[in-house]
């Protein structure tokens, strides 16, 4: 293809054709295709900016059709994931509910939305039916119509960035609580950058590259479950584990100190394939080693707008509505999770008693799909029990498993999350990502975080019924002051605690020389 047919495939994905929306886009992302190919920077670059602006628009017409349309589509396409969802899933539904005027903005927006992406009408043999003049004065007069309501929208208070991506500056407000470390993996380089509150961006060039990215990738994950040597390490693990350090980590907290005092929190935002790497967990692992937990409290955040949203508070009234959800004998099981039951009660016996908390537990034959779904909607603090299982071909389908059908993320992307605070996912695999899409964070645990749950710990491997129950007992010790003790005055329940609960609940499994390494690092922390 020569320089001449690309600008035609710029050019097309431009120019006011009748082709729909999914046309634009497509010749766009063959435009993309043609700048990677040849190397052609400029091209590639204008292409990608093409191809997002032609997402978004495309995304808002599916989104007004059907929810489930839009997610089996990223099921299947998609690139930036967990940004357009986040960007798209909200912005529509909040300002239906500003004013009359409001709603009838937001109606025009799909109706034209829609009209946009239908393409013409052909005959039975495949050739168009319109005239392509008056088709194309249609569709001129269409996105006319689109952009003045897009516009009207920008005018309304909050709404001055609608389908715009936020500029730094706001992007800058995820980091007022702790510095976000963006890891980047490309073919070209592998770089962290820093994003702090005020000052610009730090950007490090890290001393490792794609092929030693996927080696340790690869190497963390044969190492996982592997037997103790006969003086109790497990050697393999902590290879790997020296070398996330002194490759990734390292150069990172060599810089952080200007940041961030040592104690404080910081926030992982990993893209590609650090998404598959416990970054928390990394360390020398000798006698008076370094380790990245001994100097900052790790989250992690599939975006920084994620983080934004995540921090967002709203007014709240005692008691904090509390539910477990536990199952032992999932359907088509043939084993039964004895500990289920004993976690459910140790849970509640470490929570605020009323008026702080009101406690519901779901268990059993009682937890069902449908009964699952119910509570988790009614109740803004979780605690699942149960087992969790992550389907690499359709991550979509990840699901916790309940007594008749599983509670897929699905399901759960498809709710409105956005009062709730706090989900404890005592299951397996619930924060493993998908080889398929390494640039997204699509398992239980961001999915949860992406329907508005700002706190969320998850497991990255299979856990242990043994490490489930210390952890749990350390964690919720941690969280409420052992039942509510050392709460604030007010009573109040603060999901912000949890990264620093998890912290030093995994810090405590560290003295039992009973569980072994791969249990101690299974848990982590994302969101607020």
């Amino acid at each position: 293809m020569n320089g001449c047919h690309a600008f035609n495939f710029k050019a097309a994905s431009k120019i006011f054709v009748p082709g729909g929306l999914l046309f634009r886009l497509r010749v766009a992302l063959c435009a993309r295709s043609h700048g990677l190919m040849n190397h052609r920077h400029n091209t590639e670059l204008e292409a990608y900016g093409t191809s997002m602006q032609l997402m978004d628009a495309y995304m808002l017409q599916q989104l007004a059709v059907t929810c489930v349309v839009l997610l089996s589509c990223w099921n299947k396409a998609g690139p930036s994931y967990g940004i357009r969802m986040t960007r798209l899933r909200t912005p529509l539904d909040t300002l239906q509910t500003r004013s009359d005027h409001a709603a009838a903005l937001v109606k025009r927006f799909r109706d034209l939305s829609s009209l946009l992406g239908k393409p013409p009408a052909s005959h039975a043999d495949g050739t168009q039916s319109v005239d392509v003049e008056a088709a194309d004065t249609r569709y001129r007069r269409l996105v006319e119509d689109w952009n003045g309501v897009v516009e009207e929208i920008r005018q309304i208070e909050g709404f001055s960035r609608f389908l715009l991506p936020p500029v730094f500056a706001d992007l800058q407000e995820a980091a007022r609580e702790g510095p976000i470390i963006v890891l980047v993996a490309s073919k070209s380089s592998c770089d962290a950058i820093i994003i702090t509150h005020t000052q610009p961006p730090t950007s490090i060039k890290l001393p490792t590259d794609f092929e030693k990215l996927t080696t340790l990738v690869l190497e963390l994950r044969e190492a996982i479950g592997k037997d103790a040597s006969p003086k109790g390490n497990q050697t393999a693990l902590i290879k790997a584990l020296r070398k996330l350090w002194n490759e990734v980590v390292f150069p990172v907290v060599e810089n952080l100190g200007g940041f961030a005092p040592r104690g404080s929190r910081i926030w992982w935002c990993p893209t590609s394939l650090f998404n598959f790497l416990p970054l928390h967990a990394a360390g020398e692992y000798r006698p008076n080693g370094k380790s990245l937990s001994q100097q900052y409290i790790s989250s992690y955040t599939p975006s920084l707008a994620a983080l934004m949203r995540a921090r967002r508070s709203h007014a709240r009234s005692l008691p904090v509505p509390f539910v477990a959800i536990g199952q032992n004998r999932p359907a088509g099981a043939s084993f039964t999770l004895d500990c289920v039951e004993p976690e459910l009660e140790l849970v509640r016996s470490l929570l605020p008693h009323p008026p702080a908390v009101s406690f519901t537990k779901i268990t059993s034959d009682d937890a069902r799909k449908k009964r699952a779904l119910c509570a988790l909607r009614d109740n803004t603090w979780v605690h699942f029990a149960c087992h969790g299982t992550q389907n690499y071909g359709e991550p979509f389908m990840s699901a916790f498993l309940m007594r008749d059908q599983p509670l897929s993320l699905l399901d759960i992307t498809q709710m409105d999350l956005s009062w709730h605070d706090f989900a404890f996912l005592s299951a397996c695999e619930t924060a493993v990502g998908d080889f398929a899409t390494p640039d997204e964070v699509i398992h239980l645990a961001a999915g949860l975080q992406f329907a508005g749950v700002k706190s969320v710990v998850g497991t990255l491997w299979k856990v242990t019924d043994a490490t489930v129950q210390c952890l749990v007992k350390a964690f919720y010790q941690n969280m409420c002051g052992d039942g509510g003790k050392n709460l604030c005055a007010d009573c109040r329940m603060n999901f912000k605690r949890a990264a620093f609960a998890l912290h030093q609940a995994v810090h405590s499994l560290a003295c039992d020389k009973d569980i072994p390494l791969d249990q101690r690092m299974v848990f982590m922390h994302i969101g607020a």
